[in-house]
């Protein structure tokens, strides 16, 4: 594998696959970690890491996030009770009101992670630990899938089957990226039957959270622990949101 090769699968990632820049950037950083655990180790020698030669390129990305009446139109979305659209609209909403969770650790909360007023889990990306409690809109959500006619025994929200091996990575990551995708998916039907324009995904609920949270007054550093980031600037774009709508606001007296 050297610089060539890097320069061929960049290429086939975007032309093949049709792989975003950022998309991109996130698969080149896991080749690039295992060349620095290599050299790290004493496996290979520093001078025949590609990478050095090899700029991985981010491009900047607008946050999308829904408002508040954009989220309760979510919420208020009619839909066959107890069906997928049901359920992953509920997931949605949960999120966007508990922290902003990533879908795979939404996928993974077990009945023993929840103890009727707080979630306690391990974070999947960064396998920190965090507790959370839950305001009353998650806890309607939880206990309205604990009763449901197809409720799991094991989950939160009924998605894994039974049986799945969470220690199992290659297990795991398969059945995150299905349902993800699934999810995905009917989000955009979910967005279509609330009259909302924006390309809806899961990580919307995120970015919704943290936008809102920041909006209530919040501070940055609770919302950055809250969402289980490694450091605070991962936080500040979203106050950087929050401002820009303020000096949007305060253009009104320039009428």
């Amino acid at each position: 594998m050297n610089l060539q090769f890097i320069h061929d699968y960049e290429n086939y990632l975007k032309q093949k696959l049709g792989n975003s820049v950022n998309t991109v950037h996130k698969d080149m950083k896991y080749i690039r970690k295992l060349f620095n655990d290599a050299i790290r180790q004493g496996i290979m020698d520093a001078n025949f890491n590609p990478f050095v030669k090899y700029q991985i390129k981010l491009e900047k990305t607008q946050r999308e996030y829904l408002t508040e009446s954009e989220l309760q139109r979510i919420v208020d979305a009619e839909f066959t009770l107890y069906s997928r659209l049901d359920l992953h609209r509920d997931m949605f909403v949960f999120c966007a009101y508990t922290g902003g969770l990533r879908v795979s650790d939404t996928l993974k909360l077990q009945r023993t992670d929840f103890d009727g007023e707080r979630i306690d889990f391990s974070i999947q990306k960064t396998k920190g630990q965090l507790s959370i409690k839950l305001p009353n809109k998650a806890l309607d959500i939880v206990k309205k899938w604990e009763t449901a006619p197809n409720s799991s025994k094991r989950f939160l929200f009924p998605i894994f089957a039974e049986s799945i091996d969470l220690q199992n990575p290659i297990e795991l990551d398969k059945c995150i990226s299905g349902s993800t995708a699934y999810i995905n998916k009917n989000l955009k039907v979910i967005a279509k039957k609330a009259n909302i324009d924006k390309k809806l995904s899961f990580h919307i609920a995120r970015h919704t959270w943290a936008t809102r949270a920041l909006r209530k007054g919040i501070s940055i550093d609770k919302v950055s622990k809250l969402m289980g980031h490694a450091a605070i600037r991962e936080t500040q774009i979203y106050a950087k949101i929050v401002n820009e709508e303020l000096d949007k606001a305060m253009d009104v007296f320039n009428d």
